[in-house]
């Protein structure tokens, strides 16, 4: 019965930390954002999206043929593994914060 203490086990909440290359990949997404000038209307979306982050995640997997046919796959495929994780929205918000902040 070891297996179902840990059945319905979910992460604790709080910011995601990423991998190395998941790190990368948001600071060139946030820096790119920023540059734009579009982080009031990213975090608005980001705020908007949190509660469907997972079913993103799971979208860009599905999609994955067609953008590996175009681009390289393991950038949105290491994104997407990122975005399954229950606090990835809230570190990217943090970010983009950060890096208005640092900009602004």
């Amino acid at each position: 019965m070891h297996w179902l203490k840990h059945a319905f086990a979910v992460e604790t909440p709080g910011a995601a930390e990423p991998t190395e290359q998941e790190r990368e990949l948001v600071e060139r997404l946030c820096a790119a954002i920023v540059r734009r000038r579009l982080t009031p209307a990213a975090l608005v979306f980001l705020e908007m999206a949190r509660p469907l982050n997972f079913l993103g995640a799971q979208a860009l997997h599905f999609f994955m043929p067609f953008v590996s046919a175009v681009t390289d796959a393991d950038g949105p495929k290491h994104f997407a593994a990122f975005l399954e994780k229950r606090g990835s929205i809230e570190y990217i918000t943090r970010r983009l914060e950060e890096l208005e902040s640092t900009q602004g």
